[in-house]
């Protein structure tokens, strides 16, 4: 027997889909279902790497996670990675296929993967109770209408009630609603079975009026009003979550204030998520023309285009004053693209990320990168180098995962920072990152390294001993994964309350 499912659409992309479908896979799972959530084709620079290997959006793990669930690439079987320049770089069932145009992909790839999306959506099906869908964007944007492979020609496949999100903080709602229903054509219009006004804040009691309006008007009931939330241990989608980041310097001294630069194309940004949930660290965000001013630590993160956002770095003068604050002796870590920058060159010959073929490096570290055509994604368990300096002695194992298409080699002056022991489940012996005579420049291919409770600690108390900050009264160990599926409970009782989920069950037919 096939799974019911539903499906979450939003009036406009950010209107919230992706939470509210974590929330309803967190709701099943605690009512006792096995549930998996789907969607057919996300862009996200957020991604993760599953247990085979395989690339998928960061959206559809915490997805999993909430359901409880081991991650898989049926989730998500196409990805769109953009790149800049209007293309991106097309993921499906977690590997690369190539890159394409906007235009391109819409013309002549997206039809072809219509079959590849049904199989993955059927093979979920047979395995689960309920699928939980989320769309892409809006299911209004008829240019797109032909292509679609995202919104209700899923809806149509999956035989799906539609929830329709709309997002009311940043105003127009109502009228997002009505006019997504009125340019939906009628049998796509007949689908949706419901509305959900998201991220209200204020007295929900005093927009009863508003819903009343909503349901007279479109004959569609409002299945509920979900209030804003904030300041749930909670991973975003993607970068538009970086408006609510810190970007002002810190001036509490007792904290360790830690820069991450906020690259054009930064990838993985969730990187930084158990860092910045730290009690005594203040983590910023540095973009544009801001300075970098005087942390205590300067991070360099990921980038899916890392030639393009070094010459970022380099016009807004961002990369010399990293080299000064380094010189100065203050820490920077560099992951993945971040790591690559902090070589002495950067080589592209076959223009596999960016028509420059090739530049010169921050010059922190004594090691080359040259981009290839294979990506490598693997889960990776690893341990501290030998001779690291960076932690002194830490025995703890490492867990966490690599996407990247480059290989950098060391020279003479570097040395690797971590030893990768396992790769997706088989045994190697593999070098990984690099670091400097003393300790205070390093960098790693391995995404998630901050998720490692006891290495993200040490790391800051380091740190606070450096700064001459007291260790003795150090905030508690904070454990990631206890803290994570607490965030998940809070947010599925948040939106239970908030929701009619006698309505939703039966308009799933259960």
């Amino acid at each position: 027997m096939l799974a019911k499912t539903i499906m979450v659409q939003g009036t406009a992309s950010h209107a919230g889909k992706s939470i509210l479908a974590a929330a309803l896979c967190r709701i099943f799972k605690q009512d006792g279902y096995r549930v998996a959530p789907f969607k057919s084709q996300n862009m996200a620079l957020n991604s993760f790497v599953t247990a085979d290997g395989g690339e998928m959006g960061r959206a559809q793990v915490v997805q999993a996670e909430a359901a409880g669930i081991q991650p898989s690439v049926d989730m998500n079987p196409v990805l769109l990675k953009p790149m800049g320049n209007s293309s991106s770089q097309v993921v499906v069932l977690g590997r690369p296929l190539d890159n394409y145009t906007a235009w391109n992909y819409h013309q002549e790839q997206a039809d072809k993967l219509w079959g590849v999306v049904t199989a993955a959506l059927d093979r979920l099906r047979r395995s689960f109770d309920i699928v939980v869908i989320e769309g892409a964007g809006s299911p209004a944007e008829v240019n797109l209408q032909d292509t679609d492979i995202a919104n209700m020609r899923v809806a149509r496949q999956a035989e799906a009630p539609v929830l329709l999100a709309a997002d009311i903080d940043r105003g127009g709602a109502l009228a997002a609603v009505v006019g997504t229903l009125e340019l939906l054509p009628p049998g796509d219009r007949e689908r949706v079975k419901g509305v959900i006004i998201n991220k209200f804040r204020g007295d929900v009691s005093l927009f009863q009026p508003a819903v009343s309006f909503l349901e007279q008007k479109t004959g569609v009931p409002v299945c509920g009003v979900v209030p804003y939330i904030d300041d749930l241990y909670i991973q975003d989608e993607d970068s538009v979550a970086m408006e609510r980041k810190d970007y002002q310097a810190g001036n509490d001294l007792n904290k360790l204030e830690i820069a991450v630069l906020y690259l054009p194309r930064i990838s993985n940004f969730t990187d930084f998520d158990p860092l910045e949930s730290e009690p005594d660290v203040h983590l910023r965000y540095v973009e544009g023309n801001d300075k970098l001013g005087h942390p205590d630590l300067v991070i360099i993160p990921g980038s899916k285009n890392t030639i393009e956002d070094f010459l970022y770095l380099k016009q807004t003068g961002l990369a010399d004053e990293i080299v000064r604050l380094a010189r100065r002796g203050i820490p920077v870590i560099g992951i993945c693209g971040g790591f690559q920058m902090l070589g002495k060159e950067l080589k592209d010959p076959d223009k596999t990320e960016s028509a420059v073929e090739h530049i010169s490096g921050l010059g922190l570290l004594d090691m080359q990168t040259v981009f290839v055509r294979e990506k490598v994604t693997c889960q990776v368990q690893a341990s501290l180098a030998a001779g690291s300096k960076f932690l002194g002695s830490y025995n703890e194992p490492l867990t966490g995962y690599e996407i990247h298409m480059g290989r950098t080699e060391l020279g003479p002056a570097a040395r690797p920072a971590f030893l990768i022991n396992t790769r997706s489940g088989r045994r190697v012996h593999v070098p990984d990152g690099a670091q400097s005579a003393d300790g205070q420049v390093w960098g790693t291919y391995i995404h998630g390294i901050f998720d490692n409770d006891a290495f993200r600690r040490r790391l800051i108390d380091m740190m606070k001993k450096k700064k001459g900050l007291s260790t003795e009264e150090q905030a508690a160990s904070i454990n990631s994964e206890q803290k994570k599926q607490a965030a998940y409970d809070q947010l599925a009782e948040l939106v239970r309350n908030s929701l009619n989920m006698r309505l939703i069950y039966r308009l799933m037919g259960i």
